[in-house]
């Protein structure tokens, strides 16, 4: 299990904020032999039903020398998580969490949003001193 995101308080803080109860901290799955640890897992009931939506975050901070590498290897896993929620809870939404001058500055670029929208990446962009969800990002 990888460490975590230096921002993972604030997520969890935020996710609270916003109507969430954090279920997973992490969130464990094993596909046939191959384990993973997706940062959170949260629960919101919705009004009228007895079941809620569910969802998975994985938080990326994109604070290292490369931001490119940060988001090719945050590609990858949010691929790979994404199938393995398919396989194993597939009722369960995966969203990438991200900082929201990393939205701003970085996620703005052209080729990003090209990459964040072919492979239907869903954000979670959030103020990391308010500890506050932004937006939303289907």
């Amino acid at each position: 299990m990888s460490a975590k995101d230096i921002f993972h308080q604030s997520v969890c803080i935020a996710l609270e904020k916003d109507g969430w109860n954090i279920t997973h901290d992490p969130l464990y799955l094993k596909v046939n032999d191959v384990e993973f640890y997706i940062d959170l897992g949260a629960e919101r009931l919705i009004a009228a039903e007895k079941s809620g939506q569910k969802i998975a975050i994985e938080i990326k901070s994109f604070l290292g020398a490369s931001e490119v590498t940060e988001f090719h290897l945050a590609l990858g896993q949010i691929l790979n998580y994404r199938l393995a929620l398919r396989q194993e809870q597939p009722e369960r939404i995966l969203y990438l969490a991200i900082p929201q001058d990393t939205y701003e500055d970085f996620f703005s670029r052209q080729f990003i949003q090209d990459a964040v929208a072919e492979y239907k990446i869903k954000l979670l962009i959030f103020n990391s001193l308010k500890q506050e969800v932004v937006l939303w990002k289907e």
